[in-house]
């Protein structure tokens, strides 16, 4: 009950902040407004204060003042104008919001229940498919920050910063300080981050688009994306071309016996197919790949898109609605070139946007590039009133530097300079790996985005000022991921590219609309809209059918109570020894602890190298008494011998039993912890 009614004072201080700054602003508008506003606070303020006073439950309570602080100064400085009421257009942006908004938050957040280490009636714990990799990276960081001292180190790599944007996770945290469980704690905020970013998408459509309708087919081409991958399985389906793991969504012959396929496989889907080589399918479809695994994307999306819409909101006040009335020859009517800037808009914008970094750093690069685009394309246009539209571009960037900077060079900076992994050329994302271009470069993009890529191609060809306003600000985000590779992990670069497509999905279903619409009379009308949702739509709802048909183990009855027992009966800040080479660690995932090393794959995509460490702990296992000096060179207080380093570690158990203390055993003794305390050898 603590944590939800903490969750709720920080959701009224963010509306509160908000109606008293934008008062003129539809009332829909600002309480979606104001509830992503006060999720962003309940992130930030507790991790400052934690500077102090460790992220602990006294952060928590001093983190109320500045909170009241922050309201206090917006009543204030508050806009004196009337409130907007509600008024027609608002019920239909209501209507809007239930008919897309509404389904698609029910299927996703069903979703985060099935896939977040929902429990069983045998005691272990399950997920999905597409949370049985990442869950575990975010529940380890959840778990450990407890009472952490800040700026907060990995448990899985101890000694290290925690560079990786942690403030999504360490929310969930706050949830477990206040009294809910490690499930919860990150399922209440997903469900919630979920909603308001599914809500905030429609409203920037609507916002954006010409009709509600090129809203609604906008939010629709964007979360139900996924492609011309399903060609694959009609092609050739009269024949077996494949087998198991190779050519594998061909491996059956029949459409129905490759759906199954599809729905049953590890990673069948044709938006995001395991072998790369053979298919190239790359374009993964965002509910199931991004929003439900991926906590710090589906974080970033719920806080940029409002930024993205007061951007957008200040240099195009007109709304897209009003502003569709035809031209001669010129599509949509052209936009103002100037409006009144509000400060406290500009104010609110710049520092909400400079609070990105630690949230999601994709989604603050994301808009700094779309910024940039969508200035130039401002200055070039407003002539008459460039000196005003300085001044705003001015003190929005001034702001979100000011705000970023600390948190860029703290953490984002301290990580990639000088580390060869991060910020390197890199033409054509994924297609192009060194063995050179898979597939040819147009093709790539049409088959993995499908109709949607050819409707933006074929819209930007048009005299459309507002569609070609907006794609001054995407293509400014495409052409930075086409050509830099960000991360280690060359596909990360999709978190830039989803936002591009998130601002391009727009131009596509009005131009999509505005094709359909001159068809008007022919009988085959309606054939042309289905086979276009089709083409449009199948690939994602397949992507989503096997999400929810996904059902995976990640830790046994006995390795939930091995990790209740390193929860209950050890010190927080312990640090084990254990297997490295698995992801799937119960002490650091479920019980928050230290461990000498965690995986590869998380700790060498964000720039470490563990060869070091990995080599001590095989050494180790291999011979405990020959290596005992590894446990203190590492401050090892526990031995963990489980399943994995019985099989990858080589663990001598023999050895172990003779030096070192049991202090538990689960009762068929296939998980083992030795105290390193009361050692019988140094």
């Amino acid at each position: 009950m603590a944590a939800i009614l903490y969750y709720l004072l920080y959701s009224l201080g963010g509306v509160v902040i908000v109606f008293c700054l934008l008062p003129k602003k539809s009332p829909v508008v600002r309480v979606w407004l104001g509830l992503c506003l006060g999720l962003a606070l309940e992130m930030w303020l507790p991790a400052l204060c934690a500077f102090a006073f460790t992220f602990s439950k006294t952060a928590q309570a001093v983190a109320i003042a500045p909170l009241l602080a922050l309201t206090a100064c917006a009543v204030f400085l508050r806009d004196k104008s009337p409130w907007a009421k509600l008024q027609e257009k608002d019920k239909r942006l209501i209507r809007l919001l239930a008919l897309v908004a509404l389904p698609l938050t029910v299927v996703t957040g069903y979703l985060h229940w099935t896939h977040t280490i929902m429990p069983r009636a045998d005691g272990s714990i399950h997920v999905g498919q597409s949370t049985y990799g990442d869950l575990a990276l975010h529940l380890a960081i959840a778990s450990s920050v407890r009472n952490a001292s800040f700026p907060p180190q990995y448990n899985i790599l101890p000694g290290a910063l925690l560079a990786y944007p942690f403030l999504v996770d360490s929310l969930s945290t706050t949830f477990m300080l206040l009294g809910l469980n490690l499930r919860w704690a990150v399922l209440f905020p997903n469900l919630i981050m979920t909603a308001l970013t599914f809500s905030g998408y429609v409203i920037l459509a609507e916002r954006m688009a010409d009709s509600r309708k090129g809203a609604a087919l906008a939010a629709l081409l964007f979360f139900l994306n996924g492609g011309l991958g399903f060609m694959y399985l009609v092609d050739m389906q009269g024949v077996a071309l494949g087998s198991y793991m190779d050519n594998q969504l061909q491996s059956v012959a029949g459409l129905w016996q490759r759906i199954e396929n599809v729905l049953n496989g590890w990673y069948q889907t044709p938006a995001n197919h395991q072998e790369f080589g053979t298919y190239n399918l790359r374009w993964s479809n965002v509910i199931v790949d991004m929003m439900v695994p991926q906590r710090t994307t589906l974080g970033g999306w719920c806080q940029v898109i409002p930024c993205i819409y007061l951007l957008y909101d200040a240099i195009r006040p007109q709304t897209a609605l009003s502003a569709a009335l035809p031209a001669a020859g010129d599509g949509a009517a052209p936009l103002p070139r100037r409006r009144e800037i509000s400060w406290r808009h500009t104010i609110l914008l710049g520092l909400w946007a400079g609070m990105l970094p630690m949230v999601n750093t994709h989604c603050f690069l994301a808009l700094g590039l779309l910024s940039a685009g969508w200035m130039a394309y401002d200055l070039i246009r407003c002539r008459q009133e460039r000196l005003s539209a300085l001044l705003f571009w001015g003190v929005y960037g001034l702001l979100a530097v000011a705000v970023a900077a600390p948190q860029l060079f703290t953490w984002t900076f301290n990580q990639a300079v000088g580390n060869d992994r991060f910020l390197k050329f890199h033409f054509n994302w994924v297609n192009n790996p060194s063995s050179g271009m898979r597939d040819g470069y147009l093709w790539f993009y049409i088959k993995n985005i499908g109709l949607p890529f050819i409707l933006l191609l074929l819209a930007l060809l048009e005299k459309n000022e507002k569609r070609r306003f907006i794609a001054s600000g995407a293509f400014v985000i495409f052409l930075a991921a086409e050509f830099i590779q960000f991360q280690p992990n060359e596909y990360d670069n999709n978190k830039l590219f989803y936002i591009w497509y998130m601002l391009c999905a727009v131009i596509a279903a009005d131009y999509g609309l505005e094709l359909l619409g001159r068809l008007k009379g022919l009988r085959a009308r309606p054939v042309v809209a289905v086979l276009c949702a089709f083409a449009c739509f199948f690939t994602g709802i397949l992507a989503v059918a096997r999400e929810i048909k996904s059902d995976y183990m990640l830790f046994s009855k006995a390795e939930v109570e091995a990790a209740e027992y390193v929860e209950n009966n050890t010190d927080q800040h312990a640090t084990f020894m254990t297997d490295y080479s698995w992801h799937l660690n119960l002490v650091s995932t479920l019980a928050g602890r230290n461990i000498v090393c965690g995986p590869d794959i998380w700790l060498i995509y964000h720039g470490y190298d563990n060869r070091d460490r990995q080599s001590d702990i095989l050494a180790f296992y291999a011979d405990p008494y020959g290596n005992a000096g590894v446990l203190k060179k590492y401050n090892v207080d526990y031995i963990l011998v489980g399943s994995y380093e019985r099989s990858s570690m080589s663990a001598n158990t023999r050895a172990l039993d003779l030096l070192y203390p049991r202090v538990y055993a689960s009762a068929d003794e296939s998980i083992i912890i030795y105290g390193v305390e009361g050692a019988r050898v140094w």
